[in-house]
Parts: structure tokens; C-alpha cells; sequence
């Protein structure tokens, strides 16, 4: 079969559309309850993060939500001048910049406890196909990842 550019060019034939589309939708359906705590979604993943573990250095956070330091770091000093964090150079390399959560970055994690059960009761997927899109973007992720390395 030959290949029809003019059928490849098409917005209904190009898979990082409807990804794109998709991640836009489920990452405004947090914004009801991120608002009232001042975050944005972005802000929440980085405390996902480090509510997870604290003390990660900036490259690590990085490279856990696949951010580099250009988007990365103004974000983490509007997180500081909040009073959720705190960063300060590492001991034993002083060019290492960690993250730690202060007293109010770890408090906010039981205001936002209820966030996750809320979103997912919005998306309108049963809940094996929504494990089974959650498995094939992890897929498509680490491929990609290992592409790029």
C-alpha cells in the first residue's frame, strides 16, 4: 500500500491529538479542588512527589515528572515564597539544589487527601479500561524514555 501523505496529515489521523486533548481535559478536572488551595496542577504533582519522599534534589523531581529545570525551577520558587518548601544546597555537592517540604508543604498533603478519589470519580471510563490506559501510557512512556536516552 503507498503511503497517502495527504491521509497522515489529517488531525483525526494523528495520535498525539486525541493524547494531548485527553491530557488537557483530566488535568482540568483537578482544578476545582486545586484552586481552593492555591495550586496548580503542576504545583500538585511536584507535592505528589515529595510527600512521596522529601529531600529529592532538584534533577531528581525533574526526572520523576519528566520536567527539565527551566520549567522546574520558577515553580519551585513560587513554592518557596508560598512557604512549602524549602531549597538548600546539598553538603556534599553544593551544586545539588534539594527540595524539602516545611511543616506547611506537609500539611497541605491532608487537604489534599481527598483529590485523587475525586478526579478519578470524574473520568468517565470503566475501571478496567481506565487501568488498561493507564498501563498502555506508562508503556508508551518508558519506551520513549529509553528511546531518548
Amino acid at each position: 500500500m503507498e503511503y497517502d501523505f495527504h491521509e497522515a496529515m489529517k488531525l483525526a489521523n494523528q495520535l498525539c491529538f486525541p493524547l494531548y486533548a485527553a491530557a488537557r481535559e483530566v488535568t482540568n478536572l483537578y482544578t476545582p479542588w486545586l484552586k481552593p488551595l492555591g495550586l496548580t496542577y503542576t504545583q500538585y504533582i511536584v507535592f505528589l512527589v515529595l510527600w512521596e519522599k522529601d529531600g529529592l534534589s532538584v534533577t531528581e523531581i525533574g526526572e520523576k515528572l519528566m520536567l527539565d529545570n527551566g520549567t522546574l525551577s520558577p515553580l519551585l520558587k513560587k513554592m518557596e515564597q508560598a512557604g512549602y518548601v524549602e531549597r538548600r544546597r546539598c553538603r556534599e555537592d553544593d551544586r545539588v539544589v534539594e527540595i524539602r517540604l516545611t511543616e506547611e508543604g506537609r500539611q497541605l498533603k491532608e487537604k489534599a487527601k481527598e483529590i485523587p478519589a475525586k478526579v478519578a470519580g470524574c473520568i468517565p471510563l470503566p475501571e478496567e479500561k481506565a487501568r488498561q490506559l493507564y498501563s498502555l501510557l506508562y508503556e508508551l512512556l518508558e519506551k520513549q524514555r529509553g528511546k531518548s536516552k
